[in-house]
């Protein structure tokens, strides 16, 4: 005997005022992505070109968003039976492997500027700390339509992170730009651009990292298959539990199936109870929140006496 059980999808005005807001996000960070690009060609500023990279990757972050929250009000179908939740995961890990190769390629910029092995020079500190100030703005104005939201799900805490650090980068686009103003030393502009990217390789690789293990189809961090069966062969009526497997599909949806063994004589009625029981100590008395739960009901003999 086997039985599923999924949580409903969010309301759907909550579903629409998330979308609504990332893709006003997508539209400031696109803008300020552009503006970026063009600066440092115009400029060829280190910390500019490395907050370039950095929006990139959370352009890439922020569209996953878009698209994930969209699809996500769809109903799964015969052939997307899990619908499009994974969309999510690939799409990050493409973006962490970008932002990886942009941060340590930045850090080799920086260590080449200061060391003096390159010749590259800021060519206009007006037009560089012009930039900065419109990315800090848009950025501002991105945190500002995702602040409602970003406690709601995954999807837009990550969001709304993702928006914050760059944030935090053009702080330091403009603060390379004041001091050059004020000092004359553009060997700044390589210090910045170097803290950025120091900041941004070990995010990448925790952001790569969990994108891989969700694509493997490991645990989720916080929960053992071994202490989940141990933990459900305490629920009375259960003799053992075994083959048991446990995956996120996204980030907002983990999923277990076990086999689990039971008396022989035991009725339907019993059985079902059994299984709400199940269901109920999975979603509610674990480390991490299982949203979907398959369970196949083993009946096992007593052995004969005598």
């Amino acid at each position: 005997m086997e039985s599923t059980t999924e949580d409903g999808g969010a309301d759907a005005e909550a579903s629409r005022r998330h979308v609504t807001s990332l893709g006003f996000a997508l539209c400031f960070t696109g803008v300020i992505f552009l503006a970026e690009v063009i600066g440092a060609a115009f400029t060829q500023s280190l910390a500019l070109f490395v907050d370039a990279g950095h929006m990139l990757t959370d352009l890439s972050v922020l569209v996953a968003s878009t698209v994930t929250a969209i699809l996500m009000r769809r109903r799964p179908d015969s052939r997307h039976t899990w619908g499009w939740r994974r969309l999510e995961i690939i799409t990050a890990a493409g973006g962490a492997l970008v932002l990886l190769f942009v941060g340590l390629y930045s850090i080799v910029q920086a260590v080449l500027r200061l060391s003096g092995a390159s010749s590259d020079a800021i060519r206009d500190p007006q037009v560089l700390l012009v930039f900065g100030i419109i990315g800090l703005l848009a950025n501002l104005a991105s945190l500002g339509t995702l602040l409602r939201s970003r406690d709601d799900n995954m999807n837009l805490r990550a969001a709304f992170l993702e928006v914050c650090n760059d944030a935090l980068g053009s702080v330091a686009v403009v603060v390379s730009a004041i001091v050059l103003l004020v000092t004359g030393w553009d060997g700044f502009d390589a210090v910045a651009g170097g803290i950025i990217a120091v900041m941004i390789v070990p995010r990448s690789v925790k952001l790569l990292r969990g994108s891989v293990r969700v694509l493997l189809e490991e645990a989720p961090n916080g929960i053992d298959a071994s202490d989940v069966a141990e933990h459900l062969s305490k629920v009375e009526g259960v003799r053992a539990v075994h083959h048991i497997h446990i995956s996120a599909v996204s980030s907002d949806l983990v999923r277990l199936t076990a086999h689990v063994a039971v008396d022989g004589s035991m009725t339907i009625g019993q059985s079902a109870q059994l299984i709400r029981t199940l269901q109920h100590c999975a979603s509610e008395h674990l480390p991490v929140r299982i949203e979907h739960c398959t369970f196949q009901l083993e009946p096992c003999q007593e052995p004969d006496e005598g």
